[in-house]
């Protein structure tokens, strides 16, 4: 399952520029006729709130109306997924998809009576972040990975996640298995709790995004190993992948789309789909980086494809892991 993603993924990473540069013919047909609600599932101030307001400017441009946020915060995602997959599928109601809500909250929530693969149709991808793995320098003595390993092979450790089943989780899952480790879990309840143990030294190391990890990396807070994509952070370019670190098959990537309900017309699915194609403009991108969020466009014909080979490939590593939700 991971080969298909990663030639998938560099095809879209080759592709971003082009996207950005030739916008494709404007679709003729459906147009709103109201403002589009965009459903992120979690709270404002985050790094899903923050990056849906970003890509809702240039989107209510290429529409001609209104792209207005709706936080519909609550049961790991679910309440608002259900909301929009319950919508009328008519184009006014898009859901900002997440890789928890495609790729975890099926494991997770099984009765949850809201599957995201399943139920949705992706219009596109818009980003990616990373997780990073910090180690709290007073705690740890190593400064690269390969130390790193060794250090937890001689001595137990402990490590802090935004809460079981979360992509901060599993991307340790995946790494402990990878180095042949163990390390004792501490969930907590979010990223503000997880960074907030990081600085107070409650724990050794942990995952985190870019998006809440960085200020302090910077400022010598936490001491940053690796990133989890398949490339480096734009605004951490000294810290090394897993892969150029010693761990040659690691690649997690959380990445961020729009989706519709799955009976949505298709003529409506095309034109929302070639409006956020338009709206990957250079000034979207740069807006994304400044967020610590790297562009991801993935063709739009492979897109479906590339959406549901990633959530069966996190849904596999839950499974493995016999994951339950807190």
């Amino acid at each position: 399952m991971p080969l298909p993603i990663k030639a998938t993924r560099r095809t879209a990473l080759a592709g971003i520029g082009t996207l950005l540069a030739v916008p494709g013919l404007r679709a003729q047909g459906w147009q709103p006729t109201r403002p589009v609600r965009m459903i992120v599932t979690y709270p404002p101030g985050g790094v899903n709130d923050i990056v849906g307001r970003i890509v809702a400017e240039p989107l209510s441009r290429e529409l001609g109306q209104a792209v207005v946020i709706e936080n519909r915060a609550g049961a790991g995602g679910n309440i608002g997924t259900l909301a929009a997959a319950q919508a009328e599928a008519d184009g006014h109601t898009i859901l900002f998809g997440t890789t928890a809500l495609f790729g975890v909250n099926p494991i997770l929530y099984a009765n949850s009576g809201v599957d995201a693969v399943r139920d949705f149709t992706s219009l596109g991808t818009i980003g990616e972040v990373a997780n990073i793995l910090s180690v709290i320098p007073d705690r740890v003595q190593a400064t690269n990975l390969r130390a790193f390993i060794e250090e937890a092979k001689r001595r137990p450790l402990t490590y802090g996640s935004v809460g079981n089943g979360s992509s901060s989780h599993l991307s340790a899952v995946v790494f402990l298995k990878m180095a042949g480790i163990d390390a004792t879990h501490v969930p907590y309840r979010g990223s503000s709790p997880l960074v907030a143990a990081l600085l107070a030294k409650e724990v050794d190391f942990g995952f985190d995004t870019t998006a809440t990890s960085t200020v302090h990396i910077r400022s010598g807070s936490f001491r940053p190993l690796a990133v989890t994509t398949s490339r480096r952070a734009s605004a951490l370019p000294e810290v090394p992948t897993m892969q150029e670190a010693g761990l040659a098959d690691y690649e997690l990537g959380i990445w961020f789309n729009l989706a519709v309900p799955k009976r949505t017309p298709a003529p409506i699915v095309a034109r929302l789909a070639e409006a956020l194609e338009r709206a990957r403009t250079p000034q979207t991108a740069e807006r994304l980086r400044t967020a610590f969020v790297e562009p991801l466009a993935v063709p739009r014909a492979e897109n479906d494809a590339w959406v549901a080979a990633s959530a069966a490939r996190w849904q596999a590593i839950a499974r493995e892991a016999r994951i339950a939700a807190d």
